[in-house]
């Protein structure tokens, strides 16, 4: 028959693995996992040990825990076990040391916590910005951007790594976009009559600038609106934006005067014009030289089809007519035209005549510089004769000369009359050419005679 097992037998297994699974327990509890039986209370564990020096065991979040106790014992958190704690990647010991050690106090050596990887707070560009994934914190993805007319310099995006610093430099936002500017377009303009310049007017543009907006200080090289001269006038504006960024651009002003073809002086006259002398408006007033007469136009005025108006100006030499029936007669023919020298003498032999005649052939060009008529009157009536050149005077007209002038047919006599008829001076001896020069350029109207011959070029040099 079969025995029966031992009762006490059976009490001693159960006791034996109430033990084991306990002792199992607790191992499971420590080993790193993360997971212990009572929390990190050390007193309570301590009391639930009874007064077991042993401290509490460790749980490390997001780390690892590797501990050794000092004589190899199964439990690694009796006193003198020691303890490294290692943080997850992304995370750093937040205070203490990173190995504690068990204590007779039951406790640790000192706190032990693991947090997240920070990077510095990035700076946020001026006129841009930044967003970022998970904020500073490791892993983070930073993305810079920049307003509307900032372009990035530097790093588009980046990273916050494991060591506590960014994958670059900081990035910042620049002004380099060029302010624009728009001039005027050309300006085309035709001076108006009897004018060499035309008034021409814009208005001052204004720079844009994608950063800035509207610039309103430009410069302008060259001329202001206003009155501008013939020919063509290049001119710019230029403007900056607040980075000194510059922006220009450039326009014309073209002033065109309508000129007739040109026209000269008539030959022995003068031509005065105005304004510019072909301009489109201009006047030309022509004279003739003493002893010439004018013939067309006294005045022409180019006109709008660049034509000159009225007929061509000539100056003919005068028709002095020597058949009129009086001296007033033959003298009026002079009238404002020429100055007259009256020399008057009994006979061509005389001293007197002679001297003077002979000193006069070699003035002939200053005689007509300023328009003077010799008129000789010599014999006595009914022998005497006149001559202007070589114009003969008949004796009665010649007799009426000596009468009307009151000259004396027994002597010398020599009278200078003006271009209005007066009778300026006498003399009754022969004078050089130099003395008849001097005195007829200190009459009224010899001086503008003389500025216009200056003018014209016209000398006896």
């Amino acid at each position: 028959m079969l025995k029966s097992v031992p009762r006490v037998n059976m009490d001693t297994w159960l006791v034996v693995s109430l033990f084991v699974f306990v002792q199992l327990f607790f191992s499971l509890a420590y080993e790193g996992s993360g997971h212990y039986g009572y929390g990190d209370d050390e007193d309570a564990y301590a009391r639930r040990n009874g007064g077991t020096p042993w401290c509490a065991p460790i749980k490390v979040k997001h780390g690892d825990v590797s501990c050794r106790s000092p004589g190899g014992q199964y439990y690694k958190n009796v006193m003198g076990s020691r303890c490294k704690i290692r943080c997850k990647r992304g995370y750093e010991m937040q205070q203490g040391h990173p190995e504690v050690v068990c204590m007779a106090s039951k406790h640790w050596s000192g706190n032990y916590a693991c947090r997240e990887i920070r990077c510095p707070k990035l700076q946020m560009p001026a006129n841009g910005g930044y967003k970022c994934s998970d904020g500073s914190y490791f892993n983070s993805r930073c993305e810079f951007f920049c307003s509307l007319g900032y372009t990035l310099k530097g790093s588009k995006t980046v990273t916050c790594q494991y060591h506590k610093t960014w994958t670059s430099g900081e990035s910042a936002c620049i002004d380099v976009d060029a302010p624009v500017i728009k001039c005027p377009n050309l300006k085309d303009k035709t001076a108006e009559p009897g004018k060499l310049t035309a008034r021409v007017t814009w208005d001052t543009p204004e720079g844009k600038d994608t950063a800035d907006g509207i610039l309103t200080d430009v410069i302008l090289k060259g001329k202001p609106p206003g009155h501008f001269p013939e020919g063509l006038h290049k001119m710019s504006y230029t403007v900056y934006d607040r980075a000194g960024n510059k922006g220009s651009c450039r326009f014309s002003v073209r002033v065109r005067v309508r000129r007739c073809s040109p026209i000269t002086p008539p030959e022995n006259g003068y031509m005065k014009c105005d304004s510019d002398g072909d301009n489109y408006g201009a006047t030309c007033d022509f004279k003739c030289t003493g002893g010439y007469e004018l013939q067309g136009s006294a005045a022409r005025v180019c006109q709008y089809g660049l034509t000159w108006s009225g007929t061509e100006t000539n100056c003919a030499a005068m028709n002095i007519n020597v058949g009129v029936r009086t001296a007033s007669g033959l003298l009026d023919q002079f009238y404002e035209k020429r100055r007259l020298l009256i020399i008057s003498a009994p006979t061509a032999a005389n001293h007197y005549y002679r001297f003077q005649m002979t000193n006069l052939q070699h003035a002939q060009c200053g005689l007509d510089l300023r328009h003077v008529t010799v008129i000789e009157l010599v014999g006595i009536y009914p022998a005497q004769i006149g001559r202007i050149s070589h114009r003969l005077i008949p004796p009665g007209l010649a007799l009426q000369l000596r009468l009307l002038l009151q000259i004396s047919h027994n002597n010398f006599n020599m009278v200078m009359i003006d271009k209005q008829g007066m009778d300026k001076e006498r003399y009754t001896y022969p004078i050089t050419s130099a003395q008849i020069f001097t005195t007829i350029d200190t009459w009224q109207g010899r001086m503008d005679e003389m500025v216009l011959q200056q003018e014209a070029g016209h000398t006896c040099q």
